[in-house]
């Protein structure tokens, strides 16, 4: 291995300075970068406080998705890294749930 590389063992443990320019990170980084919000946040969810493990609270549920207004399998992956479109910084980790509710209903 080439002196200065970072193994993968030790890229899976970088911390990052938070929050990061979404749009200069890969997706590797946005992988790591959501991990380590969800650890930073003690596993809850950004936007409503639940557990990123279990279903967002019932009001964000009951709202209606406009699948439409989001990429194909949008919801195909329940925790996504949230990011302010207007300064480009991350703010945390979401259910995706959350995430779409975020953008459709308050333009976040």
């Amino acid at each position: 291995m080439k002196q200065g590389r970072e193994t993968m063992e030790t890229k899976a443990m970088k911390n990052y300075n938070l929050p990061v320019a979404y749009s200069t990170i890969s997706s590797y980084q946005r992988k790591q970068v959501r991990e380590q919000y969800v650890r930073e946040q003690d596993g809850k969810c950004y936007w409503c406080m639940e557990n990123l493990t279990d279903e967002p609270r019932a009001d964000i549920i009951a709202r209606k998705i406009n699948l439409k207004l989001f990429p194909p399998n949008f919801l195909k992956y329940p925790v996504h890294l949230q990011h302010n479109h207007d300064t480009d910084m991350t703010e945390g980790a979401v259910h995706a749930r959350c995430n779409a509710v975020m953008w459709q209903y308050h333009g976040r």
